[in-house]
């Protein structure tokens, strides 16, 4: 029974790899497969990596057998992490997000009028906040920085399913973000309300921008333009330092 079953395995493995939509996978394999992008680590900083990806030919088979003719679209591929990775690296602080993905992302700190306008306009975001401002239908992602209460807006946090585990380093947070394993950030660029002219042109590929309470809406409105104009995307910080490919 043993070997009748291994033999038909092999009949159909054979079968398989001579099927059109098989050989034609496989055709494509080299065109279609994305390789890793390291992390970059300095010290004690570190830029996240880019995962790669390769073409899982037996479920992308599986999946075109159904269809009855081979569609590119529906290739299914495996993540492959990178040699050096975030992952394991949390140790180093995060001072950008991979260039490579031509993204950036907001830090909003407890300003209403900016953090309406970008649920008003659909604007992607990360809202910093304490265990009072907290909210359970917020539209932006929100990221934990209540020193005094911490564990309490865990909770809250992890009540929502949305605990990114993301810690904005300060004076005072560093040694308790550590001890509980978080993604350690040190924003790129930081919008007070006196410096819209200093930082404008230093928006790339990869910025994490903090906006100070003090920042005016007119300035983060320069600093959205700025964005449009070099052809970036704007993502949630948990987004912008994730490796996985979203190809």
């Amino acid at each position: 029974m043993l070997f009748s079953f291994y033999y038909t395995e092999k009949i159909a493995l054979l079968m398989r790899k001579k099927d059109p939509i098989y050989e034609t996978i496989e055709d494509v394999v080299a065109t279609n497969n994305t390789d890793y992008v390291n992390a970059v680590i300095n010290d004690t900083t570190i830029v996240p990596g880019i995962n790669g990806l390769q073409v899982n030919v037996d479920k992308s088979f599986q999946k075109m057998k159904s269809f009855g003719a081979f569609n590119k679209y529906y290739l299914i591929f495996d993540q492959i992490k990178p040699e050096i990775s975030l992952e394991d690296n949390k140790d180093k602080i995060i001072t950008s997000g991979n260039p490579k993905k031509r993204s950036i992302s907001f830090l909003i700190e407890d300003n209403n009028k900016i953090k309406e306008y970008f649920e008003k306009n659909n604007i992607q975001g990360s809202i910093l906040i304490k265990n009072e401002t907290f909210q359970r239908d917020s539209k932006l992602e929100q990221i934990n920085i209540d020193h005094k209460k911490y564990k309490e807006t865990e909770n809250l946090l992890d009540s929502i399913k949305q605990n990114k585990n993301i810690c904005i380093l300060n004076n005072y947070n560093e040694s308790l973000c550590r001890k509980n394993k978080k993604y350690l950030i040190k924003p790129s660029l930081e919008l007070n309300q006196y410096n819209i002219a200093s930082i404008k042109n230093k928006i790339d590929s990869g910025s994490i921008i903090y906006i100070k309470e003090s920042a005016k809406l007119e300035d983060v409105q320069i600093l959205l333009k700025q964005v449009s104009y070099k052809g970036l995307a704007i993502e949630p910080l948990s987004d912008l330092i994730l490796e996985t490919n979203s190809k």
